[in-house]
């Protein structure tokens, strides 16, 4: 269980797409490592070890070839986990579990303890990364957006603001659904730019726009809904409280904040993986419905209901009264 052998060779052969390169017909170490740009010997040592562990089979010419196990590994399988093992991207993040000591015993995120900057800071000054993370949260969104639809009513908004709503994946399924309604994105510069291009490829750009800032500064105000779609669990309480605050000051008296997040049966935090990988990644946590109330009440919402979103929960907060 506790060998790091098996995990970091996954991830390495799922960094230099093996899985892909092996589909496309390539099956010595030669030809891989030639496609991978890798040192054949040294390479041909990793697929040998990832044989035994039944991630490939290796013939007795030394030809390699994917078994079930390995299949997921391609870019195209449905499973979607290659990009999530991308050490030059995505991956990158969960490395951070080297250095978890220093998480459990301060409390704090590891991530800049392995990488010198902290998560956000490190994610954006790559633009290749950038795109990384945002192409796997529209995969995840796609995933969680018939839930999130169905779920509540949008179209009595009006007008919603996606806080952090990254390429507009998620507001474009809500402007699908429900042809009344407008929406905004606010995200970073180069995200934003990207969920503009997305929503005039959808037609939805009469009806959709995006607009560069940080949800710690002040947000567009005067919509009915404003939308934090798997954000705050990213964020320690304090900052969480910063950002409910900013969209509590946009919505007013009369608007709504949405919280969309992972909650479990009962409203507690199921998922004690994703738990601790935000204390390694973020210095952050996956919070239940009790703790998402305090965090509203410090920064004047209350909890008006919760709504069942398939994998999701949407937790509707108003101004305090």
């Amino acid at each position: 269980m506790a060998s790091l052998g098996t995990p970091m060779a996954v991830r390495v052969g799922a960094t230099l797409r093996i899985a892909d390169h092996i589909a496309a017909g390539r099956r010595t170490a030669a030809e891989l490592a030639e496609a991978a740009g890798a040192h054949t010997e040294a390479l041909d040592r990793l697929l040998r070890y990832l044989a035994v562990r039944g991630v490939l089979n290796r013939d007795d010419s030394g030809h390699y070839t994917l078994t079930s196990l390995g299949e997921p590994l391609r870019e195209d399988h449905p499973a979607g986990i290659r990009a999530w093992f991308d050490i030059d991207g995505a991956g990158r993040g969960e490395l951070s579990f080297v250095e978890l000591l220093h998480s459990v015993r301060t409390g704090e995120a590891a991530f800049p303890v392995r990488y010198g900057r902290e998560y956000w800071e490190d994610l954006t000054a790559d633009p290749d990364r950038v795109a990384s993370f945002n192409k796997l949260l529209g995969a995840d969104v796609a995933e969680r957006a018939p839930g999130v639809v169905a779920g509540f009513d949008w179209a009595s908004l009006g007008h919603v603001v996606d806080v952090g709503g990254g390429d507009g994946s998620l507001l474009s399924e809500l402007l699908r659904a429900n042809p009344g309604l407008r929406g905004t994105v606010v995200d970073l510069p180069e995200t934003a730019r990207t969920a503009k291009e997305r929503f005039a490829a959808a037609g939805l750009g009469d009806r959709a726009d995006a607009v560069a800032g940080s949800f710690f500064d002040p947000l567009p105000p005067g919509a009915g809904g404003y939308v934090l779609s798997l954000v705050l669990h990213d964020w320690d309480d304090e900052p969480a409280t910063a950002i409910l605050r900013r969209c509590a000051e946009a919505a007013g008296p009369d608007g709504s904040v949405l919280v969309i997040e992972t909650v479990g049966s009962g409203g507690h935090t199921p998922h004690t993986g994703m738990d601790l990988r935000m204390l390694c990644v973020y210095g952050a946590k996956e919070r239940g419905v009790a703790e998402f109330s305090a965090l509203g009440a410090a920064a004047g919402l209350d909890v008006v209901a919760v709504h069942p979103a398939g994998p999701s929960v949407i937790i509707e907060l108003a101004a305090a009264r």
